[in-house]
């Protein structure tokens, strides 16, 4: 019998959209080796929280006033959230990276 429910952890959880700001508003065109390596860590994170299914999808957003990195999350709560962006390498480099975490208010998926 087919059901229209979403699954119980769909339901637990929230969508979030976070912003990963970089140092520097030419960053991704300015990176020097240390911080190529670096962003291929972040990758390698966010790869595997994607096979983890807490990450929906990322990637660099080219904004005109500087790119900046989009990562949606599906989480529990914003902690949860926070807890995934604090566990990324960019956030404990000590290279001026931050994250935004905002909510979203309803998704169409």
């Amino acid at each position: 019998m087919a059901t229209s429910e979403a699954p119980r952890e769909a339901l637990a959880s929230t969508i979030f959209h976070c912003r990963l700001i970089p140092p520097r508003p030419d960053f991704a065109l300015t990176m020097t080796e240390e911080e190529r390596a670096l962003m291929g860590r972040h990758a390698d994170y966010l790869r595997e929280k994607l096979r983890e299914g807490v990450m929906i999808m990322a990637g660099p957003v080219a904004d005109p006033a500087g790119p900046w990195g989009l990562l949606i999350l599906r989480a529990g709560s914003e902690a949860e959230a926070r807890a995934v962006t604090d566990g990324d390498p960019v956030s404990s480099s000590g290279r001026g990276f931050r994250y935004e975490i905002l909510p979203m208010l309803s998704v169409i998926m």
